[in-house]
């Protein structure tokens, strides 16, 4: 029997995607996709040998749109549709609402809206995020549609339905990486109606922001989608200007059908500046490292230069297909093609001063600064002089991946079995380059110095005059191969169990800048096992109880460099314990997600100085509560908070040379509570508090930088269903406070913005 005709409405959710398999009893299985080949065999086999019940369902045709707002009940990233309240592990989903709702145009105004994330000022400006206090890195743990987004560059929000963060160990299902967890961006897909949206957004700092998404019924079974994105500012409230675009298009077709198929290209253009960074500063002279803190500034100055860059692009291409056997059983396969480009020119802004030459104890001045010596707040003023250093970051990634998921609902000795098995196939290929100096035929422009009382002061340098040639390359391959079954061992308990094997070669070769000859060569080859086990206990529809234990493995390739040090080192392995809880109100509009864990980072990299090689000597953990709560109080409420309380942070056996006592980037308390209230029936007002503990930057235990709060606030008014205002106001108090951390600086949080937007449906 063929698939009924339903129209799939609710394709933008994860968790309706499979809706229309559940109307029909049965598929035409008449064209194996390429999936089979790869998953074929005995998986193939095994399902046919064991047939399942089957129902015989009155097909029904859905027309509306669903109404996720806030709490969100399903998710795609544990390798297929489930509910949440079957992951023996904590999810935290932003939904497209909330990100309207906030203005919350990229991955890190999402992410910062969540608790547990931390921000790293990294050396190369990238994402570096921190959640539990590991690194959840760009290179590795974040992923669209489920597969992954190695690359780095500033990810716009425009194309994404919703952001869904997996908190904890997380290798099982995604390969190396995610100690601390993963994130996966899911993609607007195509849906069998008419529907138009333009929204155009006016703020302060010139802020300028038009987001058009068309969705148009092409045929009974077929849909297009179209989004568009163009973004300017001067320099955002923060001192970096914005100037970017961005497009996906995708068009899907066998909607309802036994073989339904998505194609999809992506591409965004940045070509944004970019703020590095300010010097940390003394409290007084001769004052302790302890006494470090921030300088006294309003958020949105900047002391970079005006040709400052931080450009890129990110192209990907996306074939996706679903196959629906006779069984019930699902076939997912993708493959994806993705291009990006980074060149970052930023200033490493740091006060000026002389040097001390170590054995003499000679102090010899600069002659850029000659009075200015040791600068303190009580030698903190307009004429303060500040130099700009280069940080560059130019590089080119290329990669192709393939993943094919198979999931079955079986009975096997009277118990339900929910099988997913899959293989992953990926290859990236990178190239980073570095910039000549003069002796190497190059040019090096000369950047002036400026003072703390002449921020954004238009300085100038021809960044196009750098010659810029290969510095290393680097390409890897690696498969993995997975199965998980959850089990019902009654109609109360669950018992999950997960194994996952990873094989991975990367070729590394430093070269030569002026000739490009290879100086050295490294091979890693990694082979590594991951697990999972969770046990669920769900007494009632609206209650579900769990623990679980996972690991993960993070490789001396992650970050793409390798060397003489670090090539034949293992993998760092890491395990994370968890027990927690979701519950729904009594009206399944409010979910209130819990949970008690523990990540403990068995094995560390340290390199050994008296042999020079890395070896896995370190160990750290931490352990802590969160907590989720989104969904509607009442028929005028609606609310989304998360908070995470990390008591215990401790670093067991110290990197050489590194850090002890509790690890940087670890505030015992980060959380964001956003309510809305409906007071009228047009007029709807929300507010939201965020807030972080004091935490230390980088490797420097030896000062807190302060904690901080800031309040938004937003006012809707809907004057019918096509027409829509909004205003949001954020960081109302103009609060000063570092956002982003590092040892020798950090990144100030966004000054108050005020943002206008209009919507348009029709």
């Amino acid at each position: 029997m063929s698939k009924p005709e339903c129209l799939n409405d609710f394709s933008h959710d994860p968790g309706m995607k499979r809706l229309d398999v559940a109307l029909f009893s049965g598929a035409s299985s008449a064209a194996l996709p390429l999936g089979a080949m790869l998953l074929a065999g005995s998986l193939a086999a095994t399902a046919e040998t064991v047939a399942p019940v089957q129902a015989t369902l009155t097909p029904v045709t859905v027309t509306g749109a669903r109404d996720e707002g806030l709490r969100a009940t399903r998710t795609g990233i544990g390798k297929g549709d489930q509910a949440l309240r079957d992951l023996p592990q904590s999810v935290t989903v932003v939904t497209e609402q909330l990100m309207d709702e906030r203005q919350l145009t990229t991955l890190k105004e999402v992410l910062k809206n969540t608790s547990g994330i931390t921000f790293l000022a990294a050396e190369g400006g990238e994402e570096d995020i921190r959640l539990r206090g590991f690194p959840l890195q760009g290179t590795g743990d974040v992923f669209v549609d489920g597969m992954r987004d190695p690359a780095f560059y500033d990810r716009d929000t425009f194309a994404f339905d919703r952001v869904e963060l997996l908190r904890g160990s997380a290798s099982m299902l995604f390969g190396r990486g995610s100690t601390g967890g993963a994130v996966n961006m899911v993609t607007k897909q195509p849906r069998l109606l008419n529907e138009h949206q333009v929204d155009l957004t006016l703020g302060s700092y010139r802020y300028r922001r038009m987001v058009a998404d068309f969705n148009l019924k092409t045929d009974e079974r077929a849909a297009l989608r179209l989004q568009l994105m163009n973004t300017k500012a001067d320099n955002n409230g923060a001192g970096s200007s914005l100037d970017k675009n961005g497009a996906h298009v995708s068009y899907r077709w066998g909607i309802g059908t036994a073989d339904e198929f998505t194609a999809s290209l992506y591409h965004l253009d940045n070509r944004n500046g970019i703020n590095y960074g300010l010097p940390w500063i003394r409290s007084y002279s001769g004052a302790p490292t302890s006494s470090t803190t921030v300088m006294p500034l309003d958020p949105s100055t900047y002391y970079g230069m005006a040709s400052d860059r931080n450009h890129g692009h990110a192209t990907q291409l996306t074939l996706d297909q679903r196959h629906w056997f006779d069984n019930g059983a699902e076939l997912h396969t993708k493959l994806r093609r993705g291009a990006y480009a980074r060149d970052q020119r930023a200033s490493t802004i740091r006060f000026c001063r002389g040097s001390t030459n170590t054995s003499t104890q000679v102090y010899t001045p600069n002659p850029l600064c000659p009075d200015q010596h040791n600068v303190a707040l009580d030698r903190f003023g307009p004429n303060t002089v500040l130099t700009r250093g280069t940080q560059l970051k130019v590089q080119d990634l290329d990669t192709t991946y393939l993943q094919s998921d198979y999931n079955q609902t079986v009975q096997v000795l009277g118990l339900k079995h929910e099988v997913l098995a899959g293989i992953e196939l990926a290859r990236e290929q990178k190239v980073v380059y570095g910039a000549r100096n003069a002796a190497q035929g190059g040019f090096v422009p000369t950047k002036p110095v400026t003072t703390v009382g002449a921020p954004n002061d238009g300085a100038w340098i021809e960044e196009a005059a750098r010659v810029l040639s290969p510095t290393s390359r680097y390409t890897s391959t690696g498969w993995g191969l997975y199965a998980q079954d959850l089990v019902s061992l009654n109609p109360e308990w669950k018992l999950l169990a997960g194994l996952r094997y990873d094989h991975l070669e990367g070729d590394y070769a430093t070269l030569n800048i002026v000739s490009g000859a290879t100086t050295a060569a490294y091979r890693m080859k990694v082979g590594a096992w991951s697990k999972r086990l969770g046990l669920l206990w769900q007494p009632s529809d609206r209650q579900s109880f769990h623990a679980s234990v996972a690991n993960s493995f993070n490789t001396s390739g992650d970050a793409y460099s390798l060397s003489a040090a670090n090539v034949n080192t293992p993998p760092e392995q890491a395990v994370n314990l968890e027990v927690g809880a979701r519950i729904e109100s009594e009206d399944k509009r409010l979910s209130t997600r819990l949970a008690l864990f523990k990540t403990v980072k068995l094995h560390e990299r340290n390199t050994d100085p008296l042999v020079n090689l890395t070896t896995l000597s370190g160990r750290r953990h931490v352990a802590g509560f969160e907590m989720d709560v989104a969904g509607r109080i009442g028929s005028a409420w609606e609310v989304f908070g998360s908070y995470m309380w990390l008591p215990v942070a401790k670093i067991d056996t110290p990197v050489t040379g590194g850090e002890t006592g509790r690890p940087s980037l670890t505030p015992k308390h980060t959380g964001t509570i956003w309510a809305t209230y409906r007071a009228q029936a047009q007029w709807r007002l929300g507010a939201s508090l965020n807030l972080r503990s004091a935490q230390t930057p980088n490797r420097n235990p030896g000062w807190e930088v302060p904690g901080y709060a800031t309040l938004d606030a937003m006012a809707e008014y809907v004057h019918d269903a096509r027409l829509s205002f909004k205003a949001n106001l954020n960081n109302l108090s103009n609060r000063l406070y570092a956002d982003q951390l590092y040892s020798g600086h950090y990144v100030p949080g966004a000054a108050r913005m005020l943002q206008l937007t209009a919507s348009l449906k029709f």
